[in-house]
């Protein structure tokens, strides 16, 4: 049994039946996706559309494919036409563009909003409350062809559990007051390879593993 196969199946035994696992194969070539694909699993997730793209196009077409890295909106219309959801969304801009290329795929697309919960400064996303505000806008009820589904966070790297914890608990509160106002609101993707257990237990919905599947990646190309 292959690395991938043996890593993917000690991670899926270890979730609950009701959290996504979003394979992160970012930087990893088509023949380890296809590994984890015969696996059964189908949430791929990228962090540059180009990537991604090429990789939709030479792997099987049921493969949910997940854009988990920050959006430029020039970029949109490349991934309009397949991409499962959109994880890092930051800004009414950005919701408008997609809404916009959705509407020319006559098709809708699925979206979460980042929300900025880690102390690093190179992380993206909105605080909770313009994310909050945002999300229950008029001007983004409007957009017709985008489906806001849930929050995204990155947690801050740290190995300090309280600090992760309490980052966790700071989305997962904004989770709450959003989901009973909004039809399908129901994901909360936080966690990663180093942090999704407790991810898990602070109620998140989706983890986004890479490393713990696919190995260290290479970053020199």
């Amino acid at each position: 049994m292959s690395t991938i196969v043996s890593s993917l199946q000690s991670i899926k035994a270890q979730l609950p039946e009701d959290v996504t696992l979003v394979a992160v194969s970012k930087t990893k070539p088509s023949s380890d996706i296809l590994e984890a694909y015969a696996t059964g699993q189908r949430d791929f997730g990228e962090n540059k559309i180009q990537e991604m793209t090429s990789k939709w196009e030479e792997l099987p077409k049921d493969i949910n494919w997940h854009m988990i890295g920050h959006v430029q909106t020039n970029k949109v219309k490349y991934m309009a036409p397949f991409v499962h959801l959109i994880h890092a969304v930051d800004s009414f801009k950005l919701l408008k563009e997609i809404n916009k290329q959705a509407k020319k795929n006559n098709r809708s697309i699925n979206c979460l909003i980042q929300i900025k919960i880690a102390e690093e400064d190179s992380k993206f996303g909105l605080s909770t409350e313009d994310a909050v505000q945002l999300i229950l806008s008029p001007e983004v009820s409007q957009l017709s062809n985008i489906n806001i589904r849930g929050l995204m966070g990155m947690a801050t790297f740290t190995d300090d559990e309280k600090q992760l914890r309490s980052e966790f608990k700071i989305i997962k509160s904004a989770f709450d007051e959003l989901k009973n106002k909004i039809e399908g609101f129901n994901t909360l993707s936080i966690g990663m390879s180093g942090d999704y257990q407790i991810a898990i237990q602070e109620g998140g919905t989706m983890v986004r593993i890479g490393s713990s599947i696919f190995g260290e990646r290479n970053y020199q190309h």
